[in-house]
């Protein structure tokens, strides 16, 4: 390590402080909802760098292009059984839904099925779901996509035995030797288990035996476990009931992360349905996204965090079934919001002090980030001229803007190009610092470049060593160590 590294380094915590990823299901069974790219829009100004989907619908993967938000994508259940009859058939899947999106839209997990092995026993195939995930992960491998987008299958609750005490939790006898070869794929590849949870129907089910603020994650109940631990709400149990049940299968010494793919309340329910209110889904939902960015563990792994899926961005009037599996948003499908939610975002784009919504103040907003990266002003242009050569080429950028006839050609130098594409690159990869190193010719700046037309003209002319404006100390201290 150099000697400025540390420094730098520690400087960057400091400017970058560790929040976790905060990430929402977007459904798209209504028929009142916004469009796709209005969708990507308002997410962009909130807290939220995660959306899943269920199934591969092109608008939604145009939508989410270059806005720095990773998509995860899905199998539906009925295609699960061909995506498994052949490498061939899972080529072809990817090659038509996917890969065309790839990498201006962040793809970083396909869920093959959804509660597959939970929804219907009687017709969908066990082995199917686990040869459908292998012959993806083998498209995947070929391409070289195998550490950018992982292959996993979210599991309803009911893939367990039983979930209580968390300790002593197992997967259900019929599915054990499904549930180990698809852990000991998720173990081989890195990808996470993914479950979906709800305390709400528990609570729902058993009121006079789950305390409700147990059940809306207000750790002021003391639950505690055989082997010792305490747990102040039911997510925690549910989680740790899972990776007790994983544990269980002998996999208790490798690395399988879990993730909560789903979880969130009710705001209306059928007539007699108490827990499903507006204030409980907000109480619940609010602490949901407090306890996603904590970035927490449970009682039984207190340092893993556990990435969350909040269940769901939009009211589906679309859907069958209870009242319930209508109102889980927490938006309306006008933008506006079901109940009151802090989605605020200080380093997002349009972010008017949190608002949400689909009207005049989200239409005029800014899109993209509020963070960006440029080349440094003084930076060698054969340095550059490498790094603009590597983002078009193999870094996957799309730099038609800056070609001859592009709207962002003008200033035709060096550094105007190199900080369009190095900045597309940034946002494409998350906005981690890292992203924008370049040999140390990259700058991060919070100063918005100059903007013409649709495309972002970042001229390196407009951002000076000496800085300016009120985040000009950012830039300069980033200067000095790098």
């Amino acid at each position: 390590m150099s000697p400025t590294s540390l420094p730098l380094l520690l400087l960057l915590l400091w400017l970058f402080p560790a929040v976790s990823s905060v990430g929402v299901n977007y459904g798209t069974l209504g028929n009142n909802l916004p469009p796709p790219k209005k969708v990507a829009q308002l997410l962009q100004s909130t807290l939220i760098d995660k959306v899943k989907i269920y199934d591969t619908n092109p608008e939604i993967l145009d939508a989410f292009s270059n806005t720095g938000i990773d998509l995860i994508v899905a199998v539906e259940n009925q295609h699960v059984s061909n995506i498994s009859s052949d490498v061939a058939a899972a080529d072809e899947w990817f090659s038509t839904r996917v890969a065309p999106f790839i990498p201006a839209t962040s793809v970083v997990a396909i869920a093959v099925g959804n509660e597959y092995l939970t929804t219907d026993s009687d017709h969908l195939d066990q082995n199917a779901l686990v040869q459908a995930i292998q012959n993806l992960h083998g498209v995947l491998l070929a391409r070289g996509l195998h550490r950018k987008i992982k292959i996993t299958t979210p599991h309803s609750m009911a893939v367990l035995a039983s979930s209580f005490p968390p300790s002593s939790s197992t997967f259900a006898l019929e599915l054990i030797p499904t549930m180990t070869a698809i852990v000991g794929f998720l173990a081989d590849s890195g990808a996470p288990f993914m479950i979906n949870a709800y305390p709400y129907f528990a609570y729902r089910d058993n009121p006079g035996k789950i305390d409700l603020d147990y059940a809306l994650l207000g750790n002021t109940t003391a639950v505690r476990d055989p082997d010792g631990f305490v747990y102040g709400n039911m997510l925690d149990a549910q989680i740790d009931a899972v990776r007790s049940a994983i544990n269980a299968l002998g996999f208790g010494n490798r690395t399988v992360q879990i993730t909560v793919s789903e979880s969130g309340w009710p705001s209306k329910g059928d007539t007699g349905d108490k827990a499903a209110t507006q204030e409980n889904a907000k109480t619940y939902n609010t602490r949901l996204i407090e306890r996603a960015q904590s970035g927490k563990g449970t009682p039984m792994r207190p340092k893993e965090k556990v990435e969350v899926f909040v269940f769901s961005l939009f009211n589906e009037n679309k859907k069958g079934g209870k009242a319930t599996e209508r109102n889980f948003g927490i938006l309306n499908g006008d933008g506006s919001k079901v109940y009151e939610i802090d989605l605020s975002c200080s380093f997002c784009s349009g972010n008017g002090g949190g608002g949400l919504g689909f009207g005049e103040k989200a239409a005029n907003a800014v899109r993209g980030p509020s963070v960006w990266c440029v080349a440094k002003p003084h930076a060698a242009e054969e340095v550059l001229q490498a790094a603009l050569d590597f983002c078009c080429g193999a870094g996957g950028v799309d730099c038609r803007e800056i070609y001859g006839n592009g709207n962002c050609f003008e200033p035709n130098k060096v550094h105007a190009h190199s900080s369009y594409a190095m900045n597309v690159y940034y946002q494409m990869h998350g906005r981690n610092y890292w992203n924008c190193d370049f040999k140390g010719t990259g700058l991060v700046t919070f100063t918005d470049p100059t903007v013409m037309g649709d495309a972002v003209i970042l001229n390196s002319e407009s951002i000076s060593e000496e800085g300016g404006g009120e985040n000009s100390s950012l830039v300069v201290l980033l200067l000095l160590v790098s």
